[in-house]
């Protein structure tokens, strides 16, 4: 998954936000056209499109983003092949990124991949457990 800088969009004019307004409350049906041919979206895109074209009707500037899939450090070691307490120390000595919420870890996906491509190509023979002196 790429994740892409947020894109803010600012809130939409008066004059134009009424007929979006007026449009948006007769239905939630939206028709998306790309070059001129009409895309079906599946409902969760057509659901996050409406929601953007609420907020925009409402007067509201828009900032959208991307989020990784995220893991919890289970997930994360049975993906890597390691166990839950080393992946725990990577993550305290900063080698692997992790987010909190909470008081809970959350490692994302990419994070892990490319960690066990760092480790498959060194070429140092070096131990990836000694990056941690354990």
């Amino acid at each position: 998954m790429v994740i892409r800088s947020p894109h803010t969009t600012e809130a939409l004019r008066p004059a134009d936000a009424a007929p979006l307004n007026r449009a948006l409350a007769e239905t939630a049906d939206v028709t998306v056209f790309v070059d001129g041919t009409a895309v079906k979206l599946p409902p969760a895109a057509r659901d996050a499109v409406v929601d953007v074209l609420r907020r925009l009707a409402a007067g509201d500037a828009v900032t959208t983003t991307s989020t990784a899939e995220t893991l919890t450090t289970s997930q994360a070691a049975a993906a890597a092949g390691i166990s839950h307490t080393y992946l725990r120390n990577l993550t305290d000595a900063g080698i692997i990124p992790v987010e909190y919420r909470g008081t809970h870890r959350r490692i994302r996906s990419q994070d892990i991949t490319k960690w066990l491509a760092t480790q498959k190509s060194d070429k140092r023979g070096e131990s990836p457990r000694s990056i941690t002196g354990s």
